[in-house]
């Protein structure tokens, strides 16, 4: 028997073989296929109606050419949905081609499910029977279905550390996962290496492939992906650090086919929806998800239609200012993003509007002292944008809460109408996640954080551990607990509760819990 129990010490699939009928026995005397499903299931992008269920078949998940080992063929996959653990209660059933130009990657996207429902999933492939995964559609538009418990987190890089973030947040068994960005970090071999990483730098689509490929073989991420459905964004580390449209952070290689590289190993290796198929180097992945009448998750891209970095034209520079900041044409959303989440938030009848995305929004200056330092990757260097948002957010009288990625450490504020008015009131709260292993163990406090929170009021929280965040939103609140994990350079470490607010509708403060 698969339960929740079993999930969470990574139990394996059933051996329901019957079940699945006669054409896998006949595959199977052909070539079969050994251990295939070492990169584990996942769903995601649930709505009321449907679900995406994935997997991708590799029985060597480390082999160079980013194929886990897999023949040059096409290999049926079967699948099954059921509403119980054991799979008794078989409601849908059918058969996907993992196909070796999509790197063997099944993308199930089912519709017309009952809303607001728990099922559970697997494969068979060859006579083998994948680890099941449970997922959950969400409930009805405009109905007070079940709570929202999301978890969110960021930035998983390998090299620096264990996975534990993934296994802390799949014991809280949530609802709904949002990865915000980084789910793979490009780099080749650098100085800080806790486990060992398969390939060099990804340049191309086998080094995607493989990158991905070693992630996804991780027990811990395999876990969090079977407890709970995902949607997923990028940021720059999923393609390459700081890129910024159509142009990179370093010349070389020539950086739209390496883009459309990168994209394409993204929808292979994601639950994502047809919808999010990439067309070489353009893939739309800013889109909303509805849970019932509590809140709209409002996912952005914040790297493909972005304007050029003001100041210098380069990424993660802090301690710049120029009149380019403010420039009222400048964008990080694109026109054709920006009018959409307008569209969205204008619509909206949720009681929440959650928006999902990458860099820090509030304004932050990062440098002590009388001196203005800002960082022009984030917000900061796209005031205008940041100001035409909040401007949405106010306007339209949304219970508007930021979710962010990127930064490698906890954070929580608020954002303003217009930072650089004195007497600008807050029209929303930020809530900035850490990370899962990037920038390494991390600290509770550093020497400077006082005078950072003393110079940004707006700014209510800090921690510099690694982790994700927990939150359960209502229409009467939303509970937030920052979770930090006491190390990343060691495996299972404890995780604990860093900070707890409560945000209300109609407040945007947060108010400690």
């Amino acid at each position: 028997m698969i339960n929740r129990r079993t999930l969470l010490a990574g139990g394996a699939g059933l051996g329901l073989a019957a079940a699945l009928g006669s054409p896998a026995r006949a595959a199977a005397r052909r070539t079969p296929l050994t251990d295939a499903f070492q990169l584990g299931v996942a769903s995601g992008e649930p709505d009321a109606q449907g679900v995406v269920l994935w997997t991708r078949l590799a029985t060597d998940p480390l082999a160079p050419d980013g194929l886990g080992g897999m023949p040059n063929r096409p290999v049926p996959v079967q699948w099954q949905l059921a509403t119980d653990e054991r799979f008794s209660k078989i409601v849908r059933r059918g058969t996907e081609t993992a196909r070796p130009e999509e790197a063997h990657s099944v993308h199930v996207e089912l519709d017309g499910l009952d809303p607001g429902a728990e099922y559970f999933y697997r494969f068979r492939v060859e006579g083998e029977i994948s680890p099941a995964g449970r997922t959950l559609t969400a409930p009805a538009p405009g109905t007070r279905g079940r709570d929202l418990n999301l978890s969110f987190t960021s930035c998983a890089d390998y090299q620096t550390g264990w996975f534990t973030a993934y296994r802390r947040m799949a014991e809280d068994e949530p609802d709904l996962i949002a990865f915000l960005g980084d789910y793979i970090y490009e780099y080749g071999d650098y100085k800080y290496p806790v486990r060992d990483q398969a390939g060099g730098e990804c340049l191309d689509l086998a080094g995607y492939r493989l990158r991905h490929a070693q992630h996804k073989a991780d027990p811990e991420l395999q876990l969090a992906h079977a407890v709970a459905p995902w949607v997923v964004v990028w940021d720059d580390h999923d393609i390459e650090n700081g890129w910024a449209g159509d142009v990179p952070e370093q010349p070389d290689p020539p950086f739209l086919p390496r883009r459309a590289a990168a994209f394409q190993a993204y929808y292979e290796n994601m639950p994502l929806r047809r919808a999010q198929r990439p067309d070489g180097p353009s893939l739309r992945l800013y889109r909303t998800l509805r849970w019932g009448s509590v809140a709209n998750l409002h996912l952005l891209d914040t790297r493909q239609y972005r304007d050029l970095y003001a100041c210098t034209g380069r990424s993660g520079t802090v301690g710049e200012d120029c009149a380019e900041r403010l420039d009222p044409n400048r964008t990080i959303l694109g026109d054709e993003q920006e009018a959409w989440l307008t569209g969205e938030l204008r619509e909206s009848r949720a009681t929440w509007d959650l928006i999902g995305q990458q860099v820090f929004m509030m304004e932050m200056d990062w440098t002590n002292g009388p001196a203005k330092g800002y960082s022009n990757e984030g917000w900061d260097g796209y005031v205008a944008s940041r100001n035409r948002l909040a401007a949405a957010i106010a306007d339209n009288r949304r219970n508007g809460v930021v979710l962010t990625g990127d930064v490698h450490s906890h954070w929580a504020g608020q954002i303003k109408r217009d930072h650089r008015d004195p007497e600008s009131k807050p029209v929303g709260v930020e809530l900035v996640t850490t990370s899962v292993t990037s920038a390494g163990d991390g600290r509770d406090e550093y020497p400077d954080t006082k005078t950072l929170l003393a110079e940004n009021p707006h700014v209510k929280f800090f921690n510099g551990r690694r982790g994700y965040v927990r939150t359960v939103v209502s229409e009467r609140e939303m509970k937030v607990d920052f979770r930090s994990i006491d190390r990343v350079t060691e495996p299972y470490a404890r995780a604990y509760t860093s900070g707890s607010f409560v945000i209300e509708p109609g407040d945007p403060a947060l108010n400690p819990a």
